[in-house]
């Protein structure tokens, strides 16, 4: 991608550390003036490759927040929802005038990240005294999935977790031991035999799948060719 010169406007800028230790990014004004409240949420990340990525998703917040002549210091969580409805999130209401113009919607995972900058950046400026009562609604909690529990340490005692209501919902996965939708009125019209038809009942309902149950294997032969005709 072709690298442009950036005039007029906030900009990232990248900082090269002291003993051959890398860089580091900030935001800088128009003028070459560090963004202050920018810089520090960055700071946090220093040496980490998030560090980077937060700093461009956060200038592109910051330079909506231009556009829409907001400060953080009077932002809503509405206009934040409005913000992630621009990127691409899904959203009922109007968003106002089109954001990233000529530019793809963000998918899933960028989503999600940019969610979870902008969330970091108004929970430190909450903790600075700034926009407080957006901080304490952005401080929601979820309960743990079980997912969640098996990745934490002594996660059985886990009764909350923070949740985003900036991110958008997690896309609902279809368990990978069931057949797809359609598939048992298919397979029914194809099979012949009472115990064919029996198979393909197992097979829709999923409970032959699971762990520790067997008695499928008694007919895997059939259960074999079943699964060749949903494939």
């Amino acid at each position: 991608m072709a690298r442009r010169l950036v005039i007029g406007d906030l900009r990232v800028q990248a900082v090269q550390r002291g003993g051959g230790r890398g860089r580091s990014f900030t935001i800088v004004w128009p003028d070459g003036a560090v963004h202050e409240a920018a810089d520090r949420f960055l700071r946090g990340y220093e040496g980490s490759g998030t560090q980077r990525t937060y700093a461009y998703l956060l200038l592109d917040h910051l330079r909506w927040l231009e556009r829409e002549a907001l400060a953080p210091a009077a932002v809503s969580l509405q206009d934040l929802r409005r913000y992630m409805a621009a990127l691409g999130a899904a959203w009922r209401g109007p968003y106002g005038q089109p954001w990233r113009a000529g530019r793809r919607p963000f998918g899933q995972s960028a989503l999600s990240a940019a969610a979870a900058c902008v969330k970091g950046f108004y929970l430190q400026q909450a903790l600075l005294g700034v926009n407080p009562e957006l901080g304490s609604q952005l401080q929601l909690a979820r309960l743990p999935s079980r997912a969640d529990r098996q990745r934490a340490f002594l996660g059985h005692v886990q009764r909350e977790l923070p949740a985003n209501p900036l991110a958008p919902p997690r896309p609902r996965r279809r368990h990978p031991r069931l057949p797809p939708e359609g598939a048992r009125e298919k397979l029914l019209e194809a099979v012949s035999t009472a115990r064919d038809r029996l198979v393909v009942t197992w097979l829709a309902d999923g409970g032959m799948f699971s762990r520790g149950h067997r008695p499928w294997r008694k007919s895997s032969l059939r259960v074999c060719a079943a699964q060749r005709l949903m494939e």
